[in-house]
C-alpha cells in the first residue's frame, strides 16, 4: 500500500469516477469548506455551554460534525492519500449514528437536562 498521492485508489476508481481526480481551484475550497464547518462545531457547542452556563452538546453539533466528516472525506478521495483516508472514513458513520439516536428521543428530553437527585435531609 502506497501513502503517496494519486497510488492508493486512483488505479481503481479513476474510471469510474474520474471528476474526483480532476485538478481544480474548487476541490480546495471544499477541503477548507469541510474543515470550517467540522471546527465550527467547537465554537458553537463551547458559546451553546456558555450560554447555559453547564455543558451541553447542542444537536447541531452533531449535524456539523456529519456533514463536515462527509466533506472530509470526499476530499480525502480526492487527494487519495491512504493514511488520511484511514483516518477520517468511519467519522460519518459515527457522527450519523449519533444523529439517529439524537433523532429518537422526545423533543422535551431534547430541550431540557437531565435533573440532578436532590438529596435531602428531611
Amino acid at each position: 500500500m502506497s501513502s503517496v498521492p494519486g497510488q492508493f485508489l486512483q488505479p481503481i476508481l479513476q474510471g469510474w469516477a474520474p471528476w474526483l481526480y480532476s485538478h481544480s481551484y474548487w476541490w480546495t475550497i471544499l477541503g477548507f469548506f469541510g474543515n470550517a464547518l467540522f471546527s465550527s462545531r467547537f465554537l458553537l457547542q463551547w458559546l451553546a455551554s456558555e450560554k447555559k452556563r453547564e455543558l451541553i452538546v447542542p444537536g447541531y453539533f452533531w449535524y456539523l460534525s456529519f456533514w463536515g466528516s462527509v466533506l472530509n472525506v470526499i476530499y480525502a478521495f480526492h487527494i487519495d492519500n491512504a493514511p488520511i483516508i484511514f483516518g477520517v472514513i468511519a467519522l460519518p458513520f459515527i457522527y450519523g449514528r449519533n444523529i439517529v439516536l439524537l433523532r429518537r428521543k422526545k423533543p422535551a428530553e431534547v430541550a431540557r437536562p437531565a435533573l440532578q437527585p436532590s438529596y435531602s435531609s428531611t
